[in-house]
């Protein structure tokens, strides 16, 4: 079964009004004011694979009628990849990057051979007397390496996925449920993932960095900030502003994608301009001419957006098909966090997708036991 991500959306005459579900990105090469409301003729020709209308509750209980939208699961305006690289001479145009929560690193031969000086531990060493690198070359050895307690045979290797290695050789379609309409919350949320892009891929939560780093493994990134892994196929954990569309006013960035809660996502602001935007704690503001929207954390943060501010919809909504928590749907973790001491973003980069307990609570510091007592009904479950 497909991942089902819920999301909700503005109004329906905005699609009703679409003579087509998608158009090409150049014809809307002049686009400027959208407002807060999802336009589906924003999307890249071919990002949006087939909709329609269905029942919805919101994560308040409020019952109304959403858009059940599947997307491709590939960037359908540039190619995938490059990923790693394959020596320690090859160029940071021949290979993809690596961010970690601090930098956006260029994935190249010498970043290779820096990581035992980076990350302060000899036992790094990824290639072998002939300077080639090792990488996940074969569907075996990437779904070991992939997974959250990797293969010990694939520590020291550069963690890289294909699209023909996934189930069939396709695409993971996803399929997102959109309210007719955004509706703000009375406090924030966070929780699964992120969003969709206008070129049709997944904005995932945080990449678990810390269990990737701690199998001396790099699980790299292509230019535009996504990668590969078994279970999501192709997904995003960094805006570079490759599926930005139109032009945007002076001291604004365009438009990129949707979040969970229906509300557009921006480029990252500049840091000048971040001093003047009023931006709230979930990075977003409202403007003349665009409304409500949130500007992407710079790539290095491993996480688009900090939170929500409108109400997603419940990730309960099994009836609508596919799997709920975890998997799509935007969970409250807060109170978890807090009953445990730590961050949202630490316990969410913690559990990884598919989420691994035991190692999530090792690197909190906790039991087991304790993790899922404080996670309760909110406990995520992996796509099915």
């Amino acid at each position: 079964m497909k991942p089902i991500l819920y999301i909700p959306l503005l109004p329906a005459l905005m699609l009703a009004a679409c003579s087509s579900n998608t158009i090409k990105a150049e014809d809307h090469s002049d686009f400027h004011s959208h407002g807060s409301g999802f336009d589906l003729g924003l999307f890249y020709d071919g990002a949006v694979e087939d909709h329609s209308i269905v029942d919805c509750t919101l994560s308040d209980g409020t019952e109304t009628s959403c858009y059940e939208i599947t997307i491709a699961g590939y960037p359908v305006n540039h190619d995938i990849g490059p990923f790693c690289p394959e020596t320690i001479t090859t160029t940071a145009d021949e290979a993809g990057i690596w961010l970690d929560g601090k930098a956006v690193y260029d994935a190249d031969g010498a970043f290779i051979v820096s990581l035992a000086e980076l990350y302060s531990d000899p036992n790094w060493k990824m290639y072998d007397e002939d300077g080639n690198v090792y990488i996940t070359d074969t569907e075996e050895a990437f779904e070991a390496a992939a997974r959250p307690d990797v293969d010990p045979a694939y520590q020291n290797h550069c963690v890289e996925g294909r699209m023909a290695w996934l189930a069939n050789g396709e695409p993971v379609t996803t399929t997102v449920v959109l309210p007719v309409e955004p509706v703000l919350a009375d406090r924030t949320s966070s929780g699964g993932n992120w969003g969709i892009t206008l070129n049709g891929v997944v904005i995932a939560a945080s990449a678990p960095v810390d269990t990737i780093l701690s199998a001396y493994t790099i699980a790299t990134f292509d230019d535009c900030g996504g990668h590969i892994n078994p279970f999501d196929g192709y997904h995003l954990h960094g805006a570079r502003g490759c599926s930005e569309v139109g032009n945007a006013e002076d001291g604004e960035t365009p438009i990129f994608a949707y979040a969970m809660d229906g509300f557009p996502i921006h480029s990252a602001l500049s840091s000048e301009a971040t001093e003047t935007a009023n931006l709230d704690e979930c990075n977003g503001h409202e403007t003349h001419s665009d409304g409500y929207h949130y500007h992407a954390n710079t790539a290095e943060k491993n996480s688009v957006l900090t939170c929500f501010k409108g109400l997603t919809v419940a990730s309960n909504q099994g009836d609508q098909g596919g799997p709920v928590n975890g998997a799509g749907g935007a969970p409250d973790f807060s109170a978890a966090a807090d009953q445990l001491g730590v961050t949202e973003h630490e316990l969410q980069d913690a559990l990884g997708m598919p989420p691994n307990f035991s190692n999530a609570a090792q690197t909190l510091g906790v039991s087991e036991a304790e993790l899922i007592d404080a996670l309760g009904d909110d406990l995520p479950q992996p796509p099915q």
